[in-house]
């Protein structure tokens, strides 16, 4: 895993739709006599930067040169909007409009949010040929622009922005919104979520349908890459001429999801400017939105926090157990990076004895990892008779989970488990010694991808059916 570059020297631009994040808190203990609602004593009150505005204070928190190009009004939120901006280093290059400059003010108690109260114009009408010349003149020095897209109307015409951008070399990265994704058309990186990409491709019930559908649009597009954000179930990146990419969620506790992906997409554009690969920018992208989800209202992750979640997601993800097959893939994927060797096998493990032990030393001596496949009781059945299993898939699973040789046990309820095996891309797949390569399920695609397939022969005299044969003896 590439370690997170210096970013000191790097110059973005972040240009969108720019707005006041006010925070007003206070104690609660008493409910209002007019309505069933808390009252609560106003205390503190904090202003921080949001939409665009966040995206440009994070990446001036990773230590990037950073302009903020958009449209606000000429007023005192706009007069407060800029002091936030300036105070975390960020250059304000905001062009002033007749609308009045967008608030969300958060009403909290206890660190709980109560209430949210919009105050917004859109600022469509302004973003006009003038504020495209406006803002072309701001990327002539960016290493990589950031358009981040909160639906007000600044990025109207969106279009000649990326045009102007791609013509000049610069990359472009787009957290987008609305329907209307041709918008994006030539981008390098977009970065939805999972409920905007479905309003735009359709429902995307699995991890296959996802990377189907987000390659598709991929290509219908002409970007380089999709880095789809999924909440609890972590991040996806789509990338041409890679394999789907999946990272399983890194938050420890969920606090308050208020501008996280203006993390995601300030912490990979600067990876991606500090000469990273997409695939390690992703990582350390999934790794920050953990980290500030653990925060209250808009917040920005730094260096040494970033770096030691990091080290933590590393540790966290090596102790293995039972998983399910996403949350294997999502395991593997971040494993893989940092070039551990994984070895996969597969079987029914119904009564566990001395020879499936051997196997399994000898399976994971092979490798870093050792991924275990067990069939459940219904492909069970279908293999050995109706008679079998003696013990339920769960409890296989359990005792082989406590193997020291065995990282991750996942069931499977195919007849075999090829198309799991695919999914996994183990470097080694093994089976025992009574197969034949060419007889083994997913040998194909192990080869095909370079890795190995390995048979290993059990200890002699050591068999499920033959303990049952004497357990069955009078």
């Amino acid at each position: 895993m590439s370690a997170l570059p210096k970013m000191r020297g790097i110059h973005i631009t972040v240009i969108g739709d720019v707005m006041l994040d006010r925070f007003w808190a206070g104690a609660s203990r008493r409910v209002s006599p007019e309505a069933p609602v808390p009252v609560v004593n106003v205390a503190e009150q904090e202003d921080r930067a949001g939409g665009a505005g966040n995206v440009a204070v994070n990446l001036a928190g990773l230590g990037a040169a950073v302009s903020l190009v958009g449209l606000c009004g000429d007023d005192e939120h706009a007069r407060a909007l800029r002091a936030c901006v300036e105070s975390a280093g960020v250059r304000w290059n905001v062009m002033p409009c007749a609308a009045e400059t967008i608030v969300k003010l958060r009403v909290l108690s206890r660190n709980q949010q109560l209430l949210r109260m919009d105050f917004e114009e859109s600022v469509a009408p302004y973003a006009n040929d003038m504020f495209v010349g406006f803002a072309q003149q701001h990327v002539a020095d960016a290493d990589l622009v950031i358009f981040s897209d909160y639906a007000k109307g600044a990025l109207r015409l969106i279009e000649p922005l990326i045009s102007h951008c791609r013509d000049s070399g610069i990359p472009t990265l787009v957290d987008p919104k609305g329907m209307d994704f041709e918008r994006y058309r030539g981008a390098t990186l977009l970065t939805p979520n999972l409920s905007e990409l479905e309003a735009v491709v359709g429902p995307c019930p699995d991890d296959t349908a996802l990377a189907e559908k987000a390659e598709a649009l991929r290509v219908e597009l002409d970007v380089q890459a999709i880095l789809v954000t999924r909440s609890e179930a972590g991040m996806t990146l789509i990338e041409s001429g890679h394999s789907p990419q999946h990272f399983a969620a890194s938050a420890r506790e969920v606090f308050d999801v208020t501008g996280a992906g203006d993390t995601v997409i300030a912490v990979i554009a600067g990876c991606i400017a500090g000469g990273l690969p997409m695939g390690d920018a992703a990582r350390f992208a999934n790794q920050a939105a953990g980290v500030v989800v653990g925060k209250l209202g808009t917040a920005s992750v730094s260096p040494d926090e970033l770096n030691a979640a990091m080290a933590a997601g590393s540790k966290a993800g090596r102790p293995g157990g039972v998983v399910t097959a996403s949350e294997l893939v999502a395991r593997l994927s971040a494993m893989r990076s940092t070039g551990e060797r994984i070895v996969m096998t597969n079987g029914c493990f119904d009564l566990l004895h001395p020879g499936h032990i051997g196997y399994l030393e000898q399976a994971a001596a092979l490798g870093d990892v050792l991924v275990v496949a067990v069939n459940d009781d219904d492909s069970v059945r279908r293999l050995k008779g109706a008679s079998r299993p003696i013990n339920a898939v769960d409890d296989r699973m359990a005792v082989l989970a406590g193997l020291a040789a065995v990282t991750f046990v996942v069931p499977f309820s195919e007849d075999t488990p090829a198309r799991l095996i695919e999914a996994a891309k183990p470097d080694v797949l093994v089976k025992g010694g009574d197969y034949q390569i060419h007889e083994i399920a997913g040998h194909e695609s192990v080869l095909k991808r370079g890795g190995e397939v390995v048979t290993l022969d059990y200890l002699s005299g050591h068999s499920t059916s033959e303990m049952i044969g004497r357990m069955s003896e009078p």
